[in-house]
């Protein structure tokens, strides 16, 4: 079976795949959520933030993790489609207005602005 792409198209193609994924320093991190105001939001500290990055995608901005339900979860904080963000996969409600894929990049914004939303909600953190 030949090839789509010409090799070195292909190889190109993957470096600029390779590129866009970001694995943060822990102390990087801090540091980023701290300038977006993450430290006491809601109540929680710096240090539960890092802890819910870690735990969640190992601090990588591409991790996707799929669920049972048929949902998945996207980016450094494991945002869950069913509930927070839309892919072409599963119904959601959609309650931070993002598509899923938004949340894959190097640039964490987005992420955090939706993390902020999701511990609004009664549930805080626990939702994760």
């Amino acid at each position: 079976m030949k090839a789509l792409l010409p090799r070195p198209v292909f190889l190109l193609a993957s470096f600029l795949v390779a590129v866009q994924a970001k694995i943060y320093e822990r102390c990087e991190l801090v540091k980023k959520l701290n300038d977006h105001g993450l430290d006491g939001y809601q109540g929680y500290s710096l240090a539960n933030w890092v802890c819910l990055a870690f735990f969640e995608s190992s601090f990588d901005t591409r991790a996707v993790g799929h669920k049972k339900d048929g949902t998945s979860d996207y980016g450094i904080f494991q945002i869950n489609s069913g509930w927070w963000c839309a892919d072409e996969d599963s119904a959601s409600d959609n309650l931070c207005d993002i598509d899923c894929k938004e949340l894959l990049n190097p640039d964490i914004e987005k992420d955090i602005r939706c993390a902020k939303r999701i511990v609004e909600d009664p549930q805080g953190m626990d939702a994760w």
